[in-house]
Parts: structure tokens; C-alpha cells; sequence
């Protein structure tokens, strides 16, 4: 077991300022595509959380991202549980594929969410500038709503139903997803100017 005892390197190298910036072209590029094709948009989210390649999908992206992460990261007073934990994962995967089947895309999704708001939180870290707070509030709601969808995953499939039960509904949350992008970009211009 040599391959468990290698050092620990720093797991996400992420710049503030490139964590930042694929952020927002992330939240600008996908919300722009559910601006021009709102049809094609919501048919798909309103079939992604009984999705089952979904689900199948964004496991196995949280079950390899967490095992990497088990796999590179210092676990402190936990580090005597890293074997067991790179057994765990695997186990956990595959019992969960044939075991939940309701709603896996959801909870799958909230366990990317969790996973991927982690380098965000991480790239701001001590940093002084006062626009990284957009980044971290952005991290925050995700970890919430995370939580929400692992553990009572009908939330979001209910929270995609008041999304399309009106135009209205659907208007203001692109138009928002593409003006935080928007923010989130133009936050850039003051990341070297501290508080």
C-alpha cells in the first residue's frame, strides 16, 4: 500500500482570479444557452431529476472526485482512516447505483455541488479583496442547496416546477444567472485592489 503513504500535494492549485473566471463564464455561457433555447432548456430540466443516465453521470464524477480527493489530501487526525475510506467509496458507489434509484440525479448533482464549491472556497481564501465575496456567497448558496437535494431530493424537482410554471419565473432566474455571471467577470478588474 506505498501508493497510500505518498505526500500530500495541494489538491486544487486554483488561482482566485482563474476560479473566478471560469465561474462566470460557466453561469454566462449556460444561462445564455437557456436564454436562446428556452424550450429545449426546460424540457431537459424537467426531465433531469428522474434522469437515470443523469445520475449515473454525475455519480460517477462525485464518486472519483471524492476518491481523489481521499487519495491527495492530508486528513489530519483522520489520516489512519484513508485505506478504509478508498474502499468505502467504491462500495458506497456501487451500492448506491443499485440501491437509490429515486431521484439519483438530484442527490448526484448535490454531491458535485458540495464537491465543487470546495476549490471555490479555497481559491478565496485569505484573500483580501472584497469582490471575492461574490465567488464565496456563490459557493455558499450551492453548499446549501447541496444539502438540500442529497437529503430531500423532491426540493428540486419542486424548485424546477416554480421555475417553469411561469415565463416570468423563468425570465427573471436567466436574466439573474446571466447578470451574476456578468458580475462575477467584471469583478476581476478589481481582484488586486484590496479593502
Amino acid at each position: 500500500m506505498r501508493f497510500l503513504s505518498t505526500p500530500s500535494p495541494m489538491i486544487y492549485p486554483l488561482k482566485l482570479e482563474t476560479a473566478v473566471l471560469i465561474t462566470g463564464l460557466l453561469l454566462v455561457i449556460a444561462h445564455g444557452i437557456a436564454l436562446l433555447k428556452p424550450a429545449a432548456v426546460q424540457d431537459w430540466l424537467r426531465k433531469f431529476p428522474r434522469s437515470k443516465v443523469m445520475g449515473v453521470v454525475l455519480l460517477t464524477v462525485a464518486a472519483v472526485w471524492a476518491w481523489l480527493l481521499v487519495r491527495y489530501i492530508d486528513l489530519g487526525e483522520f489520516t489512519s482512516w484513508k485505506p478504509r475510506l478508498m474502499i468505502i467509496i467504491p462500495v458506497a458507489y456501487v451500492l448506491t447505483l443499485k440501491f437509490v434509484d429515486e431521484f439519483l440525479a438530484v442527490r448526484a448533482l448535490g454531491m458535485v455541488a458540495l464537491l465543487a464549491a470546495e476549490p471555490l472556497l479555497e481559491a478565496a481564501f485569505l484573500r483580501p479583496e472584497l469582490s471575492r465575496l461574490f465567488l464565496v456567497t456563490l459557493a455558499y448558496v450551492w453548499i446549501v442547496l447541496a444539502m438540500f437535494w442529497i437529503g430531500m431530493p423532491y426540493v428540486l424537482r419542486d424548485q424546477i416546477g416554480w421555475l417553469l410554471r411561469s415565463p416570468l419565473h423563468w425570465r427573471a432566474a436567466v436574466w439573474g444567472g446571466v447578470a451574476y455571471g456578468v458580475i462575477l467577470l467584471s469583478s476581476l478588474l478589481t481582484l488586486h485592489r484590496p479593502a
